[in-house]
């Protein structure tokens, strides 16, 4: 079935729907991009302090958090923890960076 041959109440909604999920697309990048901008603030202060990149404690404390808040939200948590750890580790490549520099 191609695109003509949908009902156009379908298409309406399928258009309407799509458009809500670009919209928080959009939202999810601005997002992450205002969160890393937090993270290299933290891998500088880091670096200046000769502190470690990684930190396991408060990433464990984070992944509990998330989950939690996952599971709130009706959202598959070990999808969350794993979306969370996928950004920790480009923040601690970050802040490994950073503190080669």
């Amino acid at each position: 079935m191609n695109n003509s041959e949908i009902d156009p109440a379908v298409q309406t909604e399928l258009t309407r729907l799509r458009e809500s999920i670009d919209n928080i697309d959009a939202a999810v990048v601005h997002m992450l991009a205002e969160r890393f901008k937090c993270t290299q603030q933290v891998g500088r202060l880091k670096a200046e302090h000769d502190l470690p990149p990684a930190d396991p404690a408060r990433e464990a404390r984070q992944i509990a958090r998330l989950r939690a808040l996952a599971e709130s939200a009706r959202l598959d948590p070990g999808f969350a923890e794993k979306l969370l750890n996928f950004i920790i580790a480009e923040v601690i490549r970050h802040h490994e960076t950073i503190a080669r520099s």
